[in-house]
């Protein structure tokens, strides 16, 4: 396991090579350094749920019974996590990667041989100015086509103001299990269209139909944040915690996922937005998170 600090003039980044982590990452907009991603707990150890932010390959989230249909053959995927009984979130996040390179940019890689995917994955990183620029690639290196997806799962701080702008055409409601159940309108109090507070209780929700870019403000602390994916993702995800779920959670983060592909799915008519690559054959995704200043209302 190694940390690798990059950074330029408005940013300061650390990644992780155990989880292929965003561990922290600083921005200073031009108002003084404040914590663009959740502040990770001092001390060496890199937990991902600790982290600012973790990749999702070769897919997110989870899989309804952990078995899909696919090729006139049923799949069965096993538990990756002591907590939760389904494979959750992939390899990536749990895996230790390869620091390619560490310059301006730095490219991280990880390989995983498992019963029903094999895979190559890919990240590079770059700092520039106030922007942190991110690509995410799987290359599927089985003997079969599989169904892969891609997408983040950073933390975001939450302040009592904190509004969040990801326009919408539809929404999963929630089932047992964490798991998705009906595609939906989106709700009034979940609607992103226009800048919104987020809920102070449980949110664990899918969206539909994004255009790819979103805008996270922090009044109180005169910040903004610009998100940008290429090609357009999509999709989302909304989370927001309670003490049910984390007796340890204090109301101070929300989770903002792009992805490529639905939740579940694998076991959706369509695969959900999941691509199919055949042997040899890869995709990638890229996001870029841009930090400014907002006016202050005094």
């Amino acid at each position: 396991m190694a940390d690798i600090e990059i950074a330029s003039d408005r940013l300061r980044c650390v990644l992780s090579t155990q989880g292929g982590l965003i561990w922290r990452l600083d921005a200073n907009p031009g108002n003084g350094w404040q914590p663009l991603l959740r502040p990770p707990p001092e001390g060496s150890d890199r937990d991902p749920l600790k982290a600012g932010c973790f990749p999702l390959v070769p897919f997110g989230n989870r899989v309804e019974g952990n078995r899909f249909p696919f090729d006139r053959t049923e799949y069965r995927l096993k538990p990756n996590t002591p907590w939760d009984k389904h494979y959750l979130h992939g390899d990536g996040w749990l895996g230790d990667w390869t620091a390619d390179e560490q310059e301006a940019r730095v490219s991280l890689s990880f390989e995983f041989h498992g019963k029903l995917y094999r895979y190559r994955a890919s990240q590079r990183f770059e700092c520039d100015g106030a922007a942190l620029r991110t690509t995410l690639g799987v290359t599927n290196l089985g003997e079969r086509p599989m169904p892969f997806g891609l997408g983040w799962h950073p933390y975001f701080p939450q302040t009592r103001a904190t509004t969040l702008e990801a326009p919408a055409k539809a929404y999963w409601t929630e089932k047992a299990g964490w798991l998705p159940d009906t595609r939906v309108p989106v709700p009034e109090a979940l609607d992103f269209k226009q800048p919104r507070t987020l809920p102070r209780g449980w949110v664990n929700n899918g969206f539909e139909g994004w255009d790819g870019a979103a805008s996270i403000v922090w009044p109180e602390r005169h910040m903004r944040l610009e998100i940008e994916t290429a090609p357009a993702l999509s999709r989302y995800f909304v989370f927001v915690s309670d003490r049910t779920f984390d007796p340890h959670y204090r109301e101070d983060f929300f989770c903002f996922e792009p992805m490529s592909h639905s939740a579940n799915g694998h076991n959706l008519p369509d695969f959900g937005g999941l691509t199919v690559l055949a042997p040899g054959q890869g995709i990638a995704v890229s996001m870029t998170l841009s930090c400014g200043v907002t006016e202050d209302p005094s």
